[in-house]
């Protein structure tokens, strides 16, 4: 018998879940609808992130005490996330500089490098730390209850953080100088150039922000949930993009938002109300895409690109 307790469960989690999968899949929806790169290393990046959050963290914890800098451990973890953000994206944008961008406009080198990419990151981090998990640091680990709901607060962190990034980027997309060059670069690339506009700064930027999104979502899922990384983590997400975006529509940032929250909550339904629901879990994002493409075979907002005011 399904209780009220589970139902609000349900509604929670799934909000919450939603929320970070929006945010991983909308890096994969920004480069696309920008560019036109279907970029197969993105799921790469959120691999990267906990390793680079573990990394940081406990360089900062050790390092700090020496420089005579007393912060708690809280805030030493914070910062580390930060940083592995920014650094995570700094990465994504070197690598559009040395591989992709010598393939644009070819969408099967594309394709090859990209998995490449994926593949030589996965191998230096097997290279620096095997193939065993790594333990990913927690924060925020007081659980509060909410409607009868048990609910850690790094989760809470989590949904709050996605739901922040992804109104600032609608706002950076739709009111900046250069989102709205991005936008008129998604549109018409030669036209674009010709208005003068930096189409490989925009490409570094947009694959930058992209990196930093898949990364933020990667640490988020290791630090709330499993609290554990490892260097073949990357295949799960890039695969859940895929479907999310897909779902929603390629180029889509409204449909990535919504596709993002439909794929949370039935997964969040599968997990609690299905018996040995966990068991068949991933395969529910990619059950609901191919019941969206029977009904629309564009997704909910197959357009090109969708960054509209």
């Amino acid at each position: 018998m399904v209780t009220l307790v589970l139902i609000e469960a349900v509604l929670l989690n799934g909000a919450i879940s939603g929320a970070i999968y929006a945010l991983l899949a909308l890096g994969f929806t920004l480069i696309y609808g920008v560019s036109g790169l279907v970029n197969m290393s993105h799921g790469s990046f959120f691999m990267i992130g906990p390793y680079a959050f573990f990394i940081l963290d406990s360089l900062f914890f050790s390092l700090f005490p020496i420089l005579g800098l007393s912060f708690s451990r809280l805030w030493i973890t914070v910062f580390a996330l930060i940083v592995a953000t920014i650094l995570t994206g700094i990465v994504g944008s070197a690598a559009y500089r040395l591989t992709m961008h010598y393939v644009i406009g070819d969408d099967v080198a594309v394709l090859v490098v990209t998995v490449a990419l994926a593949l030589i990151f996965q191998q230096l981090i097997l290279m620096g730390y095997g193939p065993s998990w790594v333990y990913v640091p927690t924060f925020l680990r007081e659980s509060i209850v909410i409607l009868g709901v048990t609910m850690t607060q790094s989760r809470l962190l989590a949904f709050a953080v996605s739901i922040v990034l992804f109104l600032s980027l609608w706002l950076f997309i739709s009111r900046s100088k250069i989102g709205k060059a991005m936008r008129a670069l998604s549109q018409d690339r030669e036209a674009a150039m010709l208005m003068g506009i930096n189409t490989g700064r925009l490409y570094m930027l947009t694959i930058a922000i992209s990196a930093a999104f898949a990364a933020l979502a990667g640490m988020f899922i290791s630090a709330s949930g499993p609290g554990v990384a490892n260097p073949f983590i990357w295949l799960e997400p890039l695969a859940l993009s895929f479907a999310i975006v897909v779902l929603g529509g390629l180029g889509s940032i409204k449909g990535t938002l919504i596709g993002g929250f439909i794929i949370g909550y039935a997964t969040s339904a599968v997990e609690t109300l299905v018996p040995q629901g966990g068991t068949i879990v991933s395969a529910v994002p990619f059950t609901i895409m191919v019941l969206i493409l029977f009904l629309r075979p564009k997704g909910l907002f197959g357009k090109r690109i969708e960054m509209e005011a």
